[in-house]
């Protein structure tokens, strides 16, 4: 395991992609086995600040039901590449968290550094196999192994500021909008005259927000099923990306330039848009705004073509293969995908629960949104295109479609661009 580790260090994880990435730091994994009341010490790695309350309250639950057991949160903040320079190492030192979380666009580097447990046979000996969707469970699986229980999951829906629609005197958009119907919108809203500084629409370089789901709903693909080559030069993927980059020269969204430096939530939060695309990951973040928490609210995200186009992500509980106490690490993370575990989670509205039945507490905790609009197709979502260089190629997807949505190339030739650069790089 050690020669793995050294060359998942070599991988340079400090990439920073995705709205949610995994956290940890010293543990008992490598350290005592017990603590000193004679208890098994167990250590849950996190990163989200937001999340600490539902957190607590799982650990708190789990002790109750299992007295001879403790758990120790230990937080390490999202910070550029903190959490990914301090799990290697830990995990490189013997001591990274016994249970921690892991996100799916990093299952392959760390599968490939070997600290994940095998969890296959006791997650087919749980319940989850029966109460989860295949496409979460084999979020985490490579090669029939299975390296994760699953968390929670975020999709998209399209947010919009009532008050501005109002003053525009524009129908607020609904459930059943397709692009057409959001450009329609967003040019009706222009013609009414928003106040300066104030956009219809925004149209980042983002791609799991933004550009995947209408190149997957258009027919176009962005990686092969054995990660040897990329599609950016299919008319198909290239027209799902073109069709945002209208919406920038139409002046119906900041230019990339602009969101850049600001990005489209934070403008989305300011007042300065009358719609935006948002992961459920922010609904605590518009909810807990005052300033706009009572102007706001949200549908689902318009199809593309006649077709769903949503991408999901996911979190899982992962286990470190070099724990000291792994079969209680297991069995924890195990319960972490229970019934009760997830029903605790979910009825703190701050994530959507990745067990099925556990998934209406998200949109209950939050009544007054209509947040059914993140779980009513998730079963229909588009996974993210992963492999052990996902990092490295949404880096070069950044720097050529920028080109492209600034003007400075066509996207043509930037996807020609692209292609070539990504190609050579799975190639290696």
């Amino acid at each position: 395991m050690r020669k793995n580790l050294k060359k998942l260090a070599a991988l340079g994880l400090a990439f920073v992609m995705g709205a949610a990435l995994l956290a940890g730091c010293e543990s008992s994994g490598g350290g005592d086995s017990s603590s000193s009341g004679g208890k098994t010490k167990l250590t849950l790695g996190i990163w989200d600040e937001n999340q600490r309350p539902a957190m607590e309250a799982l650990v708190e639950a789990y002790e109750a039901e299992n007295e001879d057991v403790t758990v120790e949160i230990q937080l390490t903040p999202y910070k550029g590449s903190e959490y990914w320079t301090k799990l290697e190492a830990s995990a490189t030192g013997g001591k990274a968290p016994d249970v921690f979380w892991l996100n799916v666009l990093h299952v392959d580097s760390y599968v490939d550094g070997g600290i994940l447990a095998d969890l296959t046979d006791a997650i087919a000996d749980s319940d989850i196999p029966d109460n989860y969707s295949e496409t979460l469970i084999d979020n985490y699986v490579r090669d029939g192994v299975n390296y994760a229980v699953p968390k929670d999951f975020d999709t998209n829906a399209l947010w919009y500021n009532k008050e501005i629609f109002d003053a525009a005197g524009v129908d607020y958009p609904t459930d059943d909008m397709d692009y057409e119907d959001l450009k329609a919108l967003a040019l009706e809203l222009q013609a009414a005259g928003l106040d300066d500084g104030v956009y219809p629409f925004a149209c980042p370089v983002d791609f799991q927000t933004w550009y995947y789901q209408t190149v997957y709903a258009n027919g176009g693909w962005i990686l092969n099923d054995d990660a040897t080559e990329t599609g950016y030069g299919e008319a198909k993927t290239q027209e799902g990306i073109q069709c945002w980059i209208d919406l920038i020269e139409a002046g119906l969204s900041p230019k990339a330039s602009a969101l850049a430096e600001t990005t489209a939530d934070a403008m989305f939060s300011g007042g300065q848009l009358a719609m935006n695309f948002a992961g459920s990951y922010m609904v605590p973040e518009y909810a807990g705004n005052d300033a706009i928490a009572d102007k706001v609210d949200c549908v689902e995200i318009p199809t593309f073509n006649g077709v769903e186009d949503n991408c999901i992500n996911g979190l899982g509980y992962a286990v470190y293969e070099g724990s000291k106490n792994k079969d209680a690490a297991i069995e924890f993370a195990i319960w972490l995908g229970s019934e009760e575990a997830m029903k605790i989670q979910g009825e703190t509205g701050v994530v959507i629960s990745a067990r099925t039945d556990a998934q209406k507490y998200f949109a209950e905790a939050n009544p007054d949104y209509n947040l059914a609009a993140y779980t009513n197709h998730a079963d229909e979502a588009y996974p993210l295109p992963v492999c052990l260089k996902a990092a490295e190629l949404y880096d070069l997807e950044s720097t050529w479609l920028t080109k492209a949505y600034t003007g400075e190339m066509t996207l043509e030739d930037a996807c020609k661009e692209l292609k070539t650069e990504a190609d050579a790089l799975l190639a290696k």
